[in-house]
Protein backbone atom coordinates (compact mmCIF):
# COMPACT_ATOMS: atom_id res chain seq x y z
CA UNK A 1 0.00 0.00 0.00
CA UNK A 2 1.42 3.37 -1.03
CA UNK A 3 1.89 5.88 1.81
CA UNK A 4 0.48 9.30 1.03
CA UNK A 5 2.68 12.14 2.24
CA UNK A 6 1.20 15.44 3.43
CA UNK A 7 2.29 18.38 1.30
CA UNK A 8 4.42 20.90 3.22
CA UNK A 9 2.84 24.03 4.64
CA UNK A 10 -0.63 22.60 5.18
CA UNK A 11 -0.37 21.86 8.91
CA UNK A 12 2.13 22.74 11.62
CA UNK A 13 3.52 20.03 13.85
CA UNK A 14 6.17 19.77 16.55
CA UNK A 15 7.98 22.97 17.59
CA UNK A 16 6.25 24.97 14.87
CA UNK A 17 2.89 24.22 16.52
CA UNK A 18 4.02 24.64 20.13
CA UNK A 19 6.05 27.85 19.87
CA UNK A 20 5.34 31.23 18.37
CA UNK A 21 7.61 34.18 17.67
CA UNK A 22 7.26 37.46 19.52
CA UNK A 23 6.17 39.40 16.43
CA UNK A 24 3.36 36.93 15.76
CA UNK A 25 2.31 37.00 19.40
CA UNK A 26 2.07 40.81 19.30
CA UNK A 27 -0.05 40.66 16.15
CA UNK A 28 -2.28 38.01 17.70
CA UNK A 29 -2.83 40.04 20.88
CA UNK A 30 -3.07 43.38 19.00
CA UNK A 31 -0.87 45.23 21.48
CA UNK A 32 2.35 47.20 21.25
CA UNK A 33 5.74 45.79 22.17
CA UNK A 34 6.10 47.72 25.50
CA UNK A 35 2.61 46.66 26.56
CA UNK A 36 3.34 43.03 25.65
CA UNK A 37 6.55 43.13 27.73
CA UNK A 38 4.69 44.62 30.68
CA UNK A 39 1.95 41.97 30.63
CA UNK A 40 4.52 39.18 30.34
CA UNK A 41 6.48 40.55 33.32
CA UNK A 42 3.37 40.92 35.49
CA UNK A 43 2.08 37.46 34.60
CA UNK A 44 5.47 35.78 34.98
CA UNK A 45 5.75 34.62 31.35
CA UNK A 46 9.22 34.50 29.87
CA UNK A 47 10.68 33.52 26.47
CA UNK A 48 11.39 29.87 25.75
CA UNK A 49 14.27 28.18 23.98
CA UNK A 50 12.92 25.42 21.70
CA UNK A 51 15.26 22.66 20.56
CA UNK A 52 14.66 23.53 16.94
CA UNK A 53 14.03 27.18 16.09
CA UNK A 54 11.78 27.03 13.06
CA UNK A 55 11.94 30.71 12.09
CA UNK A 56 15.66 31.07 12.76
CA UNK A 57 17.98 31.90 15.64
CA UNK A 58 17.39 35.65 15.48
CA UNK A 59 13.79 35.41 16.77
CA UNK A 60 12.41 35.34 20.32
CA UNK A 61 10.02 32.46 20.96
CA UNK A 62 7.10 32.06 23.37
CA UNK A 63 4.99 29.04 24.13
CA UNK A 64 1.63 29.13 22.38
CA UNK A 65 -0.24 28.23 25.60
CA UNK A 66 1.35 31.20 27.36
CA UNK A 67 0.19 33.58 24.65
CA UNK A 68 -3.33 32.09 24.79
CA UNK A 69 -3.23 32.51 28.58
CA UNK A 70 -2.44 36.21 28.20
CA UNK A 71 -5.12 36.68 25.55
CA UNK A 72 -7.93 36.05 28.06
CA UNK A 73 -6.40 38.10 30.88
CA UNK A 74 -8.67 40.89 32.26
CA UNK A 75 -5.60 43.00 32.97
CA UNK A 76 -4.83 43.19 29.26
CA UNK A 77 -8.24 44.68 28.55
CA UNK A 78 -7.77 47.12 31.40
CA UNK A 79 -4.41 48.25 30.00
CA UNK A 80 -6.04 48.80 26.61
CA UNK A 81 -8.62 51.04 28.25
CA UNK A 82 -5.89 53.02 29.99
CA UNK A 83 -4.04 53.42 26.71
CA UNK A 84 -7.20 54.72 25.02
CA UNK A 85 -7.74 57.08 27.95
CA UNK A 86 -4.21 58.45 27.53
CA UNK A 87 -5.04 59.27 23.91
CA UNK A 88 -7.89 61.43 25.22
CA UNK A 89 -5.44 63.33 27.43
CA UNK A 90 -3.07 63.89 24.53
CA UNK A 91 -5.96 65.06 22.36
CA UNK A 92 -7.00 67.60 25.00
CA UNK A 93 -3.43 68.88 25.22
CA UNK A 94 -3.20 69.11 21.41
CA UNK A 95 -6.37 71.21 21.37
CA UNK A 96 -4.80 73.47 24.04
CA UNK A 97 -7.46 72.69 26.60
CA UNK A 98 -5.45 72.42 29.88
CA UNK A 99 -8.53 72.31 32.11
CA UNK A 100 -9.89 69.19 30.39
CA UNK A 101 -6.42 67.58 30.32
CA UNK A 102 -5.98 68.15 34.07
CA UNK A 103 -9.46 66.83 34.79
CA UNK A 104 -8.80 63.71 32.71
CA UNK A 105 -5.50 63.07 34.54
CA UNK A 106 -7.24 63.30 37.90
CA UNK A 107 -9.85 60.75 36.78
CA UNK A 108 -7.35 58.41 35.17
CA UNK A 109 -8.32 54.71 35.58
CA UNK A 110 -6.08 52.42 37.59
CA UNK A 111 -5.62 48.69 38.11
CA UNK A 112 -4.58 46.41 40.94
CA UNK A 113 -2.31 43.40 40.96
CA UNK A 114 -3.96 41.56 43.86
CA UNK A 115 -5.40 38.74 41.78
CA UNK A 116 -2.20 38.32 39.78
CA UNK A 117 -0.14 37.94 42.98
CA UNK A 118 -2.63 35.36 44.25
CA UNK A 119 -2.56 33.46 40.96
CA UNK A 120 1.24 33.32 40.81
CA UNK A 121 1.68 32.48 44.50
CA UNK A 122 -1.24 30.42 45.85
CA UNK A 123 0.72 29.72 49.05
CA UNK A 124 2.77 32.12 51.13
CA UNK A 125 5.79 29.81 51.08
CA UNK A 126 5.87 30.13 47.28
CA UNK A 127 6.12 33.89 47.65
CA UNK A 128 8.95 33.58 50.19
CA UNK A 129 11.03 31.61 47.69
CA UNK A 130 10.85 34.50 45.20
CA UNK A 131 11.52 37.33 47.64
CA UNK A 132 15.27 37.54 46.92
CA UNK A 133 15.03 39.52 43.69
CA UNK A 134 12.04 41.42 45.01
CA UNK A 135 13.88 42.73 48.08
CA UNK A 136 17.02 43.55 46.08
CA UNK A 137 15.04 45.58 43.55
CA UNK A 138 13.05 47.43 46.23
CA UNK A 139 16.19 48.29 48.23
CA UNK A 140 17.89 49.48 45.04
CA UNK A 141 15.13 51.92 44.09
CA UNK A 142 14.86 53.08 47.71
CA UNK A 143 18.42 54.44 47.37
CA UNK A 144 18.03 55.99 43.90
CA UNK A 145 17.33 59.69 43.35
CA UNK A 146 14.13 60.86 41.70
CA UNK A 147 14.34 61.43 37.94
CA UNK A 148 11.81 63.69 36.31
CA UNK A 149 9.73 61.82 33.79
CA UNK A 150 11.16 58.42 34.77
CA UNK A 151 11.29 57.67 38.52
CA UNK A 152 8.71 59.44 40.66
CA UNK A 153 9.33 60.60 44.21
CA UNK A 154 6.20 58.77 45.35
CA UNK A 155 7.58 55.45 44.10
CA UNK A 156 10.92 55.97 45.87
CA UNK A 157 9.15 56.77 49.14
CA UNK A 158 6.98 53.67 48.75
CA UNK A 159 10.05 51.47 48.19
CA UNK A 160 11.74 52.97 51.24
CA UNK A 161 8.65 52.36 53.37
CA UNK A 162 8.34 48.73 52.24
CA UNK A 163 12.05 48.09 52.86
CA UNK A 164 11.87 49.55 56.38
CA UNK A 165 8.76 47.51 57.18
CA UNK A 166 10.50 44.31 56.10
CA UNK A 167 13.62 45.15 58.12
CA UNK A 168 11.50 46.02 61.15
CA UNK A 169 9.84 42.59 61.07
CA UNK A 170 13.18 40.79 60.70
CA UNK A 171 14.66 42.82 63.54
CA UNK A 172 11.57 42.31 65.69
CA UNK A 173 11.57 38.52 65.36
CA UNK A 174 15.39 38.13 65.41
CA UNK A 175 15.42 36.32 62.06
CA UNK A 176 18.64 37.83 60.67
CA UNK A 177 21.40 35.26 60.25
CA UNK A 178 24.26 36.58 58.10
CA UNK A 179 25.65 39.94 57.01
CA UNK A 180 28.46 40.65 54.54
CA UNK A 181 29.74 44.05 53.42
CA UNK A 182 31.06 43.87 49.85
CA UNK A 183 31.93 46.29 47.08
CA UNK A 184 28.46 45.93 45.53
CA UNK A 185 26.63 46.60 48.79
CA UNK A 186 25.60 44.82 51.97
CA UNK A 187 24.31 41.25 51.72
CA UNK A 188 21.74 40.14 54.28
CA UNK A 189 20.32 36.68 54.90
CA UNK A 190 17.27 36.02 57.06
CA UNK A 191 15.39 32.83 57.87
CA UNK A 192 11.62 33.29 57.61
CA UNK A 193 9.25 30.35 58.05
CA UNK A 194 12.13 27.94 57.53
CA UNK A 195 13.23 29.51 54.22
CA UNK A 196 16.43 31.51 53.76
CA UNK A 197 15.90 34.88 52.10
CA UNK A 198 18.99 36.70 50.81
CA UNK A 199 19.00 40.23 49.43
CA UNK A 200 21.46 43.00 48.58
CA UNK A 201 21.17 46.60 49.81
CA UNK A 202 23.29 49.31 48.15
CA UNK A 203 25.73 51.47 50.05
CA UNK A 204 24.41 54.87 51.25
CA UNK A 205 26.29 56.82 48.61
CA UNK A 206 25.17 59.36 46.06
CA UNK A 207 23.87 57.32 43.14
CA UNK A 208 24.74 58.67 39.69
CA UNK A 209 22.18 57.62 37.07
CA UNK A 210 23.36 57.82 33.47
CA UNK A 211 21.30 58.21 30.33
CA UNK A 212 22.29 54.74 29.14
CA UNK A 213 20.10 53.04 31.74
CA UNK A 214 16.67 51.95 30.50
CA UNK A 215 14.29 51.98 33.46
CA UNK A 216 11.14 50.95 31.58
CA UNK A 217 11.58 47.20 32.08
CA UNK A 218 12.95 47.68 35.61
CA UNK A 219 9.92 49.76 36.56
CA UNK A 220 7.61 47.02 35.28
CA UNK A 221 9.34 44.51 37.55
CA UNK A 222 9.28 47.01 40.41
CA UNK A 223 5.53 47.50 40.04
CA UNK A 224 4.92 43.81 40.62
CA UNK A 225 7.55 43.53 43.36
CA UNK A 226 5.95 46.37 45.32
CA UNK A 227 2.61 44.55 45.37
CA UNK A 228 4.30 41.25 46.28
CA UNK A 229 6.32 42.74 49.15
CA UNK A 230 3.27 44.58 50.49
CA UNK A 231 1.32 41.30 50.64
CA UNK A 232 4.29 39.54 52.27
CA UNK A 233 4.66 42.26 54.92
CA UNK A 234 0.93 42.17 55.63
CA UNK A 235 0.98 38.40 56.15
CA UNK A 236 4.07 38.53 58.37
CA UNK A 237 2.73 41.38 60.49
CA UNK A 238 -0.57 39.60 61.01
CA UNK A 239 1.30 36.45 62.06
CA UNK A 240 2.68 38.31 65.12
CA UNK A 241 -0.62 40.12 65.86
CA UNK A 242 0.51 43.52 64.57
CA UNK A 243 -1.80 45.68 62.47
CA UNK A 244 -0.76 46.51 58.92
CA UNK A 245 -0.02 49.06 57.54
CA UNK A 246 1.75 50.57 60.57
CA UNK A 247 0.80 53.99 61.91
CA UNK A 248 4.05 55.90 62.46
CA UNK A 249 4.83 59.04 64.39
CA UNK A 250 4.92 61.92 61.87
CA UNK A 251 7.65 63.69 63.86
CA UNK A 252 9.99 60.71 63.58
CA UNK A 253 9.12 60.25 59.91
CA UNK A 254 10.10 63.86 59.24
CA UNK A 255 13.44 63.23 61.00
CA UNK A 256 14.08 60.08 58.86
CA UNK A 257 13.93 57.86 61.96
CA UNK A 258 11.70 55.20 60.41
CA UNK A 259 13.35 52.30 62.26
CA UNK A 260 12.76 53.97 65.61
CA UNK A 261 9.17 54.84 64.66
CA UNK A 262 8.46 51.24 63.63
CA UNK A 263 9.95 49.87 66.86
CA UNK A 264 7.71 52.20 68.90
CA UNK A 265 4.74 51.10 66.81
CA UNK A 266 5.53 47.44 67.55
CA UNK A 267 5.82 48.18 71.26
CA UNK A 268 2.58 50.18 71.40
CA UNK A 269 0.67 47.64 69.31
CA UNK A 270 1.77 44.73 71.49
CA UNK A 271 0.73 46.60 74.63
CA UNK A 272 -2.67 47.46 73.22
CA UNK A 273 -3.22 43.83 72.19
CA UNK A 274 -2.24 42.71 75.70
CA UNK A 275 -4.77 45.10 77.20
CA UNK A 276 -7.45 43.85 74.85
CA UNK A 277 -6.73 40.27 75.92
CA UNK A 278 -7.00 41.25 79.58
CA UNK A 279 -10.33 42.95 78.99
CA UNK A 280 -11.63 39.97 77.06
CA UNK A 281 -10.54 37.59 79.83
CA UNK A 282 -12.20 39.76 82.49
CA UNK A 283 -15.42 39.88 80.53
CA UNK A 284 -15.67 36.10 80.87
CA UNK A 285 -17.80 34.26 78.40
CA UNK A 286 -19.86 37.31 77.42
CA UNK A 287 -20.73 37.43 73.76
CA UNK A 288 -19.82 40.58 71.87
CA UNK A 289 -22.69 42.02 69.91
CA UNK A 290 -22.18 43.17 66.35
CA UNK A 291 -23.17 46.73 67.32
CA UNK A 292 -20.30 46.96 69.83
CA UNK A 293 -17.51 46.03 67.36
CA UNK A 294 -17.21 49.55 65.92
CA UNK A 295 -16.66 51.37 69.25
CA UNK A 296 -14.13 48.71 70.36
CA UNK A 297 -12.06 49.20 67.20
CA UNK A 298 -12.10 52.97 67.63
CA UNK A 299 -11.12 52.60 71.29
CA UNK A 300 -8.16 50.33 70.44
CA UNK A 301 -6.92 52.75 67.77
CA UNK A 302 -7.20 55.65 70.21
CA UNK A 303 -5.29 53.66 72.82
CA UNK A 304 -2.60 52.86 70.26
CA UNK A 305 -2.20 56.56 69.40
CA UNK A 306 -1.95 57.44 73.10
CA UNK A 307 0.76 54.83 73.64
CA UNK A 308 2.71 56.24 70.69
CA UNK A 309 2.89 59.63 72.41
CA UNK A 310 3.58 58.18 75.86
CA UNK A 311 6.60 56.13 74.79
CA UNK A 312 8.81 59.14 74.13
CA UNK A 313 8.45 60.49 77.68
CA UNK A 314 8.12 57.28 79.70
CA UNK A 315 10.68 55.09 77.92
CA UNK A 316 13.42 57.12 76.24
CA UNK A 317 15.54 54.01 75.73
CA UNK A 318 12.82 52.00 74.05
CA UNK A 319 14.56 51.94 70.70
CA UNK A 320 14.30 48.44 69.35
CA UNK A 321 13.43 47.22 72.85
CA UNK A 322 11.37 44.24 71.84
CA UNK A 323 8.54 42.83 73.92
CA UNK A 324 8.97 39.27 75.08
CA UNK A 325 6.34 36.55 74.96
CA UNK A 326 4.43 38.13 72.10
CA UNK A 327 1.27 36.13 71.34
CA UNK A 328 0.92 34.75 67.87
CA UNK A 329 4.67 34.63 67.30
CA UNK A 330 6.23 31.42 66.02
CA UNK A 331 8.13 29.15 68.35
CA UNK A 332 11.76 30.21 68.60
CA UNK A 333 14.43 27.82 67.43
CA UNK A 334 17.99 27.57 68.72
CA UNK A 335 19.36 30.06 66.18
CA UNK A 336 16.76 32.64 67.14
CA UNK A 337 17.53 32.27 70.84
CA UNK A 338 21.24 32.54 70.14
CA UNK A 339 20.81 35.64 68.00
CA UNK A 340 18.48 37.23 70.52
CA UNK A 341 21.11 37.08 73.29
CA UNK A 342 24.22 38.11 71.31
CA UNK A 343 24.10 41.85 72.14
CA UNK A 344 21.98 41.45 75.26
CA UNK A 345 22.57 44.09 77.99
CA UNK A 346 24.63 46.16 75.51
CA UNK A 347 23.92 49.74 74.60
CA UNK A 348 25.36 51.22 71.40
CA UNK A 349 25.77 54.78 70.20
CA UNK A 350 26.47 55.62 66.55
CA UNK A 351 28.53 58.59 65.49
CA UNK A 352 27.34 60.66 62.56
CA UNK A 353 30.01 59.29 60.14
CA UNK A 354 28.72 55.71 60.56
CA UNK A 355 26.17 54.13 58.19
CA UNK A 356 23.14 54.45 60.44
CA UNK A 357 20.41 52.45 58.67
CA UNK A 358 22.37 49.21 58.49
CA UNK A 359 23.41 49.24 62.15
CA UNK A 360 19.94 50.30 63.31
CA UNK A 361 18.69 47.16 61.56
CA UNK A 362 21.42 44.73 62.68
CA UNK A 363 22.02 45.62 66.35
CA UNK A 364 18.37 45.30 67.53
CA UNK A 365 18.03 42.07 65.53
CA UNK A 366 20.61 40.57 67.90
CA UNK A 367 19.21 41.93 71.14
CA UNK A 368 21.03 45.26 71.48
CA UNK A 369 19.79 48.81 72.11
CA UNK A 370 21.09 51.55 69.86
CA UNK A 371 20.92 55.30 69.44
CA UNK A 372 22.55 57.80 67.10
CA UNK A 373 23.85 61.32 66.93
CA UNK A 374 21.07 63.58 65.69
CA UNK A 375 17.46 64.62 66.17
CA UNK A 376 14.92 62.02 67.25
CA UNK A 377 17.47 59.85 69.06
CA UNK A 378 16.18 57.98 72.17
CA UNK A 379 19.23 58.89 74.31
CA UNK A 380 22.22 61.18 74.00
CA UNK A 381 25.94 60.51 73.78
CA UNK A 382 26.60 61.42 77.43
CA UNK A 383 24.43 58.56 78.71
CA UNK A 384 26.37 56.59 81.34
CA UNK A 385 24.78 53.28 80.40
CA UNK A 386 26.35 53.20 76.89
CA UNK A 387 28.75 50.26 76.59
CA UNK A 388 29.98 50.59 72.98
CA UNK A 389 30.35 53.59 70.69
CA UNK A 390 30.70 52.95 66.96
CA UNK A 391 33.08 55.42 65.31
CA UNK A 392 34.91 55.48 61.98
CA UNK A 393 37.41 58.29 62.51
CA UNK A 394 39.66 59.38 65.42
CA UNK A 395 37.97 61.49 68.06
CA UNK A 396 39.21 65.02 68.62
CA UNK A 397 37.84 65.27 72.15
CA UNK A 398 38.54 62.92 75.02
CA UNK A 399 37.08 59.45 75.45
CA UNK A 400 34.61 58.50 78.16
CA UNK A 401 35.92 55.99 80.66
CA UNK A 402 34.24 52.58 80.73
CA UNK A 403 33.14 52.69 77.10
CA UNK A 404 34.49 50.72 74.11
CA UNK A 405 35.20 52.70 70.91
CA UNK A 406 35.16 50.26 68.01
CA UNK A 407 35.03 50.18 64.22
CA UNK A 408 31.69 49.29 62.53
CA UNK A 409 33.25 46.07 61.20
CA UNK A 410 33.32 44.73 64.75
CA UNK A 411 29.50 44.54 64.75
CA UNK A 412 29.39 42.65 61.44
CA UNK A 413 32.12 40.19 62.48
CA UNK A 414 30.42 39.51 65.81
CA UNK A 415 27.15 38.81 64.01
CA UNK A 416 28.78 36.35 61.61
CA UNK A 417 30.86 34.65 64.32
CA UNK A 418 27.93 34.57 66.82
CA UNK A 419 30.33 35.53 69.64
CA UNK A 420 31.53 38.81 71.13
CA UNK A 421 35.00 39.25 69.62
CA UNK A 422 37.83 41.13 71.37
CA UNK A 423 37.81 44.82 70.51
CA UNK A 424 41.59 45.21 70.39
CA UNK A 425 41.85 44.65 66.63
CA UNK A 426 38.94 46.98 65.84
CA UNK A 427 40.18 50.18 67.47
CA UNK A 428 40.17 53.32 65.34
CA UNK A 429 43.54 53.91 63.72
CA UNK A 430 44.37 50.22 63.33
CA UNK A 431 43.85 48.06 60.29
CA UNK A 432 40.94 45.73 61.16
CA UNK A 433 41.11 42.00 60.38
CA UNK A 434 39.93 40.85 56.95
CA UNK A 435 36.14 40.80 56.63
CA UNK A 436 35.42 37.31 55.28
CA UNK A 437 32.19 36.19 53.70
CA UNK A 438 29.92 34.10 55.95
CA UNK A 439 28.14 32.55 52.94
CA UNK A 440 30.35 29.47 53.08
CA UNK A 441 30.40 26.14 54.92
CA UNK A 442 30.57 26.41 58.70
CA UNK A 443 33.41 23.87 58.76
CA UNK A 444 35.59 25.87 56.39
CA UNK A 445 34.51 29.01 58.22
CA UNK A 446 35.95 27.59 61.42
CA UNK A 447 39.05 26.37 59.56
CA UNK A 448 39.74 29.93 58.41
CA UNK A 449 39.93 30.91 62.07
CA UNK A 450 37.07 33.40 62.15
CA UNK A 451 34.82 31.80 64.72
CA UNK A 452 37.65 30.80 67.05
CA UNK A 453 39.57 34.06 66.65
CA UNK A 454 39.66 34.51 70.43
CA UNK A 455 41.37 31.12 70.79
CA UNK A 456 43.91 32.07 68.13
CA UNK A 457 44.74 35.28 69.99
CA UNK A 458 45.18 33.27 73.18
CA UNK A 459 47.65 30.97 71.37
CA UNK A 460 49.66 33.97 70.14
CA UNK A 461 49.84 35.36 73.68
CA UNK A 462 50.97 31.96 74.92
CA UNK A 463 53.79 31.84 72.36
CA UNK A 464 54.92 35.32 73.39
CA UNK A 465 55.10 34.24 77.04
CA UNK A 466 57.21 31.21 76.07
CA UNK A 467 59.66 33.41 74.17
CA UNK A 468 59.95 35.82 77.10
CA UNK A 469 60.66 32.94 79.49
CA UNK A 470 63.37 31.62 77.14
CA UNK A 471 65.05 35.03 76.97
CA UNK A 472 64.85 35.36 80.76
CA UNK A 473 66.49 31.94 81.25
CA UNK A 474 69.26 32.90 78.82
CA UNK A 475 69.88 36.16 80.68
CA UNK A 476 70.16 34.35 84.06
CA UNK A 477 72.55 31.82 82.53
CA UNK A 478 74.81 34.59 81.22
CA UNK A 479 74.88 36.26 84.65
CA UNK A 480 75.89 32.97 86.31
CA UNK A 481 78.68 32.46 83.78
CA UNK A 482 79.99 35.98 84.39
CA UNK A 483 80.10 35.34 88.15
CA UNK A 484 82.00 32.09 87.60
CA UNK A 485 84.54 33.93 85.43
CA UNK A 486 83.91 31.95 82.28
CA UNK A 487 85.70 33.31 79.18
CA UNK A 488 83.82 34.94 76.37
CA UNK A 489 84.48 32.16 73.89
CA UNK A 490 83.17 29.52 76.24
CA UNK A 491 80.18 31.67 77.09
CA UNK A 492 79.47 32.17 73.43
CA UNK A 493 79.78 28.45 72.82
CA UNK A 494 77.47 27.74 75.77
CA UNK A 495 74.98 30.27 74.50
CA UNK A 496 75.16 28.66 71.08
CA UNK A 497 74.62 25.26 72.67
CA UNK A 498 71.63 26.63 74.61
CA UNK A 499 70.20 28.17 71.52
CA UNK A 500 70.80 24.95 69.63
CA UNK A 501 69.15 22.96 72.43
CA UNK A 502 66.27 25.40 72.41
CA UNK A 503 65.92 25.20 68.65
CA UNK A 504 65.91 21.42 68.63
CA UNK A 505 62.27 20.96 69.69
CA UNK A 506 61.08 23.57 67.16
CA UNK A 507 58.73 22.30 64.53
CA UNK A 508 59.40 21.94 60.84
CA UNK A 509 57.50 24.97 59.53
CA UNK A 510 57.40 23.70 55.97
CA UNK A 511 55.83 20.45 57.15
CA UNK A 512 53.36 22.36 59.33
CA UNK A 513 52.40 24.55 56.40
CA UNK A 514 51.93 21.48 54.20
CA UNK A 515 49.74 19.81 56.87
CA UNK A 516 47.61 22.96 57.18
CA UNK A 517 47.22 23.06 53.41
CA UNK A 518 46.07 19.43 53.31
CA UNK A 519 43.59 20.03 56.17
CA UNK A 520 42.11 23.04 54.42
CA UNK A 521 41.58 21.00 51.22
CA UNK A 522 39.84 18.06 52.90
CA UNK A 523 36.32 19.51 52.63
CA UNK A 524 36.74 20.73 49.04
CA UNK A 525 35.49 18.96 45.95
CA UNK A 526 37.77 17.18 43.50
CA UNK A 527 37.41 19.90 40.88
CA UNK A 528 38.33 22.68 43.33
CA UNK A 529 41.30 20.66 44.61
CA UNK A 530 42.46 20.20 41.03
CA UNK A 531 42.26 23.93 40.39
CA UNK A 532 44.23 24.68 43.57
CA UNK A 533 46.84 22.08 42.67
CA UNK A 534 47.20 23.55 39.19
CA UNK A 535 47.69 27.02 40.66
CA UNK A 536 50.33 25.69 43.06
CA UNK A 537 52.21 23.91 40.26
CA UNK A 538 52.14 27.04 38.09
CA UNK A 539 53.58 29.08 41.00
CA UNK A 540 56.37 26.54 41.48
CA UNK A 541 57.13 26.55 37.76
CA UNK A 542 57.25 30.35 37.70
CA UNK A 543 59.49 30.39 40.77
CA UNK A 544 61.82 27.87 39.12
CA UNK A 545 62.04 30.00 35.96
CA UNK A 546 62.80 33.09 38.08
CA UNK A 547 65.60 31.20 39.84
CA UNK A 548 67.06 30.12 36.49
CA UNK A 549 67.01 33.70 35.19
CA UNK A 550 68.67 35.01 38.35
CA UNK A 551 71.37 32.34 38.12
CA UNK A 552 72.05 33.27 34.47
CA UNK A 553 72.36 36.93 35.42
CA UNK A 554 74.85 36.06 38.17
CA UNK A 555 76.85 33.96 35.70
CA UNK A 556 76.94 36.84 33.21
CA UNK A 557 78.17 39.28 35.86
CA UNK A 558 80.98 36.94 36.90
Amino acid sequence: MVKHYRPPGKKNEGNAARFITRSKAIKQLQVSLPLFRKVCILKGIFPREPKKKVKGNHHTYYHLKDVSYIQHEPLLERLREIRAYQHKVKKAEAKKNPYRATLLRQRSPAYKLDKIVLQRYPKFLDALRDLDDCLTMVHLFAALPAIEGCIEVKRIHNCRRLAHEWQAYISRTHRLRKVFVSVKGIYYQAEVKGHKVTWLAPHPLQQVVTDDDDFNIMLNFLEFYEALLAFANCHLYNSINVKYPPILDPRLEALAADHYALSRYFDANSRSSAWDRQESSLSGSGKVESQQIGPLVEESELRLAQLQHQLSSNEPGALMHLVEDVPGEDEEDNDTRECKKLFKDMKFFLNREVYRDSLLFIIPAFGGIVSWQGDGAPFEEDDDSITHQIIDRPRQDGKICGREYVHPQWVYDCVNARIILPTGDYLVGRDPPPHLSPFVDNDSFQTEGVINRAEAEAEVAKEKRKKMKAHEKQHHHELIMELEGVTDSSSISNIDNLSADREEPDHDYEQVEEDNRIKSEIGLSRRVRGVIEGMRISRQRKKHLDDVIRQRRRNLRT
